[in-house]
């Protein structure tokens, strides 16, 4: 029996309570527990919910990371297996996040609840805003030295002629996103790939 339960890595923006989404509030406002990397992210989320601080400290000490990843997940759950936990970022969760370390230690202690995020205002766009650049040439997204895996195409008409002269470059895993958030949403992954696809789809190629 799956139970139904949810942990939302949720987005915060980057940093200006203002860029904060409707739905970011929404959710806020209705969670059962919100829970916060530190001061910054709790004062952010203050009007609408009391959150609570993790610790998640900057060190490289494996042992010590392991067993608070597993502390906070242990945390987490007890709230997520009944009702709605979020845990609250600045940034983009799906991009070398805390999210992302804590959500693999979900799945692996607790896979009997659910976890997704929620997007946001992208730190990405929101520093192409800030800086005043046009990012239309494409760009490497990278937190250290080690060179990307992944590759992200938009307006992909014929995802899977695409995704063919991909392979040839060594990507082997892909996602198709059509008309994302919007009622007509789907999603295709790899031999699921349609010849032809709408103007608004964005495709992930992994190595």
């Amino acid at each position: 029996l799956r139970v139904v339960a949810r942990h939302l890595g949720h987005v915060l923006g980057p940093g200006d309570p203002q860029l904060l989404t409707l739905k970011a509030v929404d959710i806020l406002k209705n969670s059962d527990k919100v829970y916060v990397p530190g001061h910054l992210a709790k004062d952010l989320v203050a009007p609408y919910a009391d959150a609570e601080i993790l610790e998640f400290p900057m060190i490289r000490d494996i042992e010590v990371l392991n067993s608070l990843w597993k502390e906070n997940a242990d945390r987490i759950a007890a709230v997520a297996r009944s009702g709605v936990a979020v845990l609250g970022i600045l940034g983009d969760p799906n991009f070398f996040s805390t999210y992302t370390r804590l959500n693999a230690i979900m799945k692996t202690r607790y896979p009997d609840v659910w976890c997704r995020t929620e997007p946001g205002i992208s730190a990405i766009t929101a520093f192409a805003s800030v800086a005043g650049l046009s990012l239309s040439g494409g760009f490497l997204v990278t937190d250290g030295p080690a060179e990307a895996r992944s590759r992200i195409m938009l307006k992909v008409r014929r995802p899977r002629q695409v995704a063919e002269a991909l392979r040839k470059e060594g990507y082997q895993s892909f996602v198709l996103v059509e008309r994302m958030c919007m009622e007509e949403t789907r999603v295709y992954r790899d031999g699921e790939l349609p010849e032809e696809s709408d103007y608004m789809s964005v495709l992930y190629a992994e190595l």
